[in-house]
């Protein structure tokens, strides 16, 4: 297989694992065109390659920029703006992490909390009272789990990061 074929197949997978993860498929081509690129892509670059409009880079490597995987780069004279991915996959997993947990955990736990405790009502018999409190408590559960198993691998990265920089720059 030839490297622009490769490269086509690896762009259309990612697109399709986007979707499946819950975000548009080119905004996970846009990524993973950055992710392949040995530099950083102007906005042209993006559109010729993936043969999408202006808009349509604009809007997906603002969002890709918005979840910390893409940063944008700023070259002396030069009024094009490229962006380049971040290439450490670990790291993206991470940030991955942390975004999905702030849009979708977060969100349903708060609104857990809120309906955690209900009084009967007039028109609910004790039973359906009863399975509903028992079901969000256990939907509730589960999202804590979550919540924490997601909290302990990104601050495990996070310490683990860490850990390796203050290695690196210790003396001798």
């Amino acid at each position: 297989m030839q490297l622009d074929e490769a490269k086509s197949k690896f762009i259309e997978g990612w697109g399709t694992l986007g979707s499946a993860w819950g975000v548009s498929r080119t905004m996970a081509q846009v990524h993973a065109l950055l992710l392949v690129s040995v530099g950083s892509l102007s906005t042209e670059d993006i559109m010729e390659q993936l043969q999408i409009s202006r808009g349509n880079v604009n809007l997906n490597v603002r969002a890709l920029m918005d979840w910390g995987i893409v940063r944008k780069e700023l070259r002396p004279g030069e009024r094009r703006e490229f962006f380049s991915a971040e290439k450490d996959i670990h790291r993206v997993a991470t940030l991955i992490l942390k975004e999905r947990r702030k849009r979708e955990l977060e969100p349903i736990m708060r609104v857990l909390g809120e309906i955690s405790q209900v009084e009967a009502t007039p028109t609910a018999t004790p039973e359906e009272t009863a399975a509903f409190t028992q079901m969000i408590g256990s939907i509730q559960n589960f999202a804590e789990f979550a919540d924490k198993a997601a909290s302990t691998l990104i601050k495990a990265d996070e310490n683990w990061f860490l850990s390796t920089f203050m290695k690196l720059m210790r003396p001798g």
